[in-house]
């Protein structure tokens, strides 16, 4: 089985292919999207592997599914394709960006700007069959996921990781505390965002304040 990521990750990624859930997973995969409309498109699937290279790699921002709607997802968690409607988590994300750094709302919710400057955006499921949220949980992905997550803390260090509501915060024991830089907040859904746990975490502007203290480049969240 050969997949298209950037050679950046191949050492891990060959490494899981040879597991026997990952090839029960991938069998799994290639059946839904024979026998059903899937998403993201097939060759889309590790896009956020494509767009951050490992050695790149500065903050990591944990999704869980990826949108079920037709052309929205483009394998970047809360990213969706140039020229779509922005989904409502996506809204709120783009409403706090607005007022921590002050400046406008952005017009396209295609992420790849953020993960081309090290932002793995990573989802822990990363297929979805249409319209139907979860569809694609507990076959697998989850245990792929989660070894990304270890791997990007044993090999790296002082990651940003961004936690966004309760099932991202369940990430937290995968994560080096002592090596890494973890923000937590409510997830930018409305449910969380309208009951006051979203709005006011200004985490763009502190991930960029804990890059500049260890001498990285801070990210252009609006480039």
């Amino acid at each position: 089985m050969k997949l298209d990521v950037d050679q950046s990750w191949f050492d891990f990624f060959n490494e899981e292919l040879e597991k026997a859930y990952f090839k029960s997973l991938w069998d799994f995969v290639e059946n839904e999207y024979t026998m059903h409309r899937c998403f993201p498109s097939k060759h889309n699937i590790f896009a956020a592997f494509n767009h951050c290279e490992l050695e790149n790699l500065k903050v990591v921002i944990i999704g869980q599914d990826p949108y079920h709607g037709d052309g929205q997802a483009n394998g970047l968690s809360f990213s969706v394709n140039d020229e779509m409607a922005h989904p409502p988590s996506l809204r709120n994300i783009f409403k706090e960006l607005e007022a921590d750094l002050g400046n406008q709302y952005p017009e396209s919710g295609n992420l790849e700007h953020w993960a081309k400057q090290g932002v793995l955006l990573l989802n822990a499921t990363l297929t979805v069959r249409e319209h139907i949220a979860g569809s694609h949980q507990k076959k697998g992905w989850e245990i792929f996921t989660d070894r990304i997550i270890q791997n990007i803390s044993k090999s790296k260090t002082d990651v940003v990781f961004l936690l966004w509501g309760g099932f991202a915060k369940k990430k937290l024991k995968l994560i080096d505390a002592n090596k890494h830089h973890i923000l937590k907040s409510g997830h930018p859904s409305p449910l969380s965002a309208n009951r006051g746990y979203w709005f006011g975490n200004r985490h763009f502007s502190k991930t960029n304040y804990l890059l500049e203290q260890v001498g990285l480049t801070p990210i252009d969240w609006l480039k």
